[in-house]
């Protein structure tokens, strides 16, 4: 396939799932499979990290204006009623740090799973159970809105927000959203951290995999320096374009879908994509 077309299949692809409760990453390695894509591609390891960035950078530009009052209201809130420990900000901090934490101590735990399939199969499947589950029972929420959570609250899914880094096909997206449900969290607001969240959690992950991959360093497993011609460039710059500009209505559209219905659509797609890919790598069609 012509790599500019390539390029956008990839990017409209990582800015649709990036943000939905489905995982970007299986989707992606799914896309990398039907197109034949060389996963020992120094390039296209870079091209997969660079594209999240453009989705990432999508949400950051939506959100702006709530950044900024967040910002201006630090530490005491738009109620006067926060402090530095439960602003939004704070809350979206403390749980990033939580991920972090045991997410770079088992780096090399998460770098096996990367690529296997079947490990992504399951957590779809798994995982879409669990967000079916979970948007049925909890539906009395105690908490209308993000500004409204608490500390232990952010903790608590800042831990299960872990999984989604360990087993690869979870869904980052999911692991916050059922877990702000669990909390007692609305649908909407449990959202809202989710998004908020992924802003320092995918930022700073996705840099840390773009460090590795064109500054190896011995104690890691990484890509060698990559010297890329003014073609593959320009690939990467479609890739990242495409991501940003299908993540935008994405997130809007994701936003005002949850208002009216819940989670269950997505859940249903989770368990179908989970048992057609187990399916498939049961019967030896795609390789793990």
């Amino acid at each position: 396939m012509n790599d500019y077309l390539l390029s956008i299949l990839l990017g409209i692809i990582e800015g649709l799932t990036e943000f939905l409760p489905v995982s970007s990453t299986a989707h992606l390695r799914i896309a990398e499979w039907l197109f034949q894509i060389d996963l020992k591609s120094g390039y296209w390891k870079m091209f997969s990290i660079v594209i999240q960035l453009g989705a990432i950078l999508a949400l950051t530009v939506y959100f702006w204006r709530r950044i900024l009052k967040f910002l201006h209201t630090f530490p005491r809130g738009e109620s006067g009623d926060r402090t530095i420990l439960t602003h939004p900000l704070s809350l979206v901090a403390m749980a990033f740090v939580v991920t972090a934490v045991p997410a770079f101590l088992l780096t090399k735990v998460i770098g096996k799973n990367l690529e296997n399939l079947y490990v992504m199969a399951l957590a779809l499947l798994i995982g879409g159970v669990v967000m079916w589950v979970v948007d049925s029972l909890f539906v009395r929420p105690r908490i209308a809105r993000m500004e409204e959570m608490n500390l232990p609250s952010a903790i608590w899914i800042g831990a299960v927000q872990v999984l989604s880094a360990i087993f690869p096909g979870t869904s980052r997206s999911m692991c916050t959203i059922a877990a702000g449900q669990i909390a007692g969290m609305s649908r909407e607001a449990a959202l809202e951290f989710s998004f908020f969240l992924s802003i320092p959690t995918m930022f700073v992950a996705t840099g840390y995999d773009l460090f590795k991959t064109i500054k190896p360093h011995p104690a890691v497993e990484a890509i060698a320096p990559l010297t890329m011609t003014s073609h593959q460039w320009t690939v990467l710059a479609i890739g990242f374009v495409a991501a940003f500009l299908t993540a935008w209505p994405v997130v809007a559209w994701f936003l005002r879908w949850v208002r009216r219905r819940g989670f269950a659509p997505f859940a249903i797609y989770r368990i179908l994509l989970g048992a057609v890919l187990l399916f498939a790598l049961a019967r030896g069609m795609v390789g793990r």
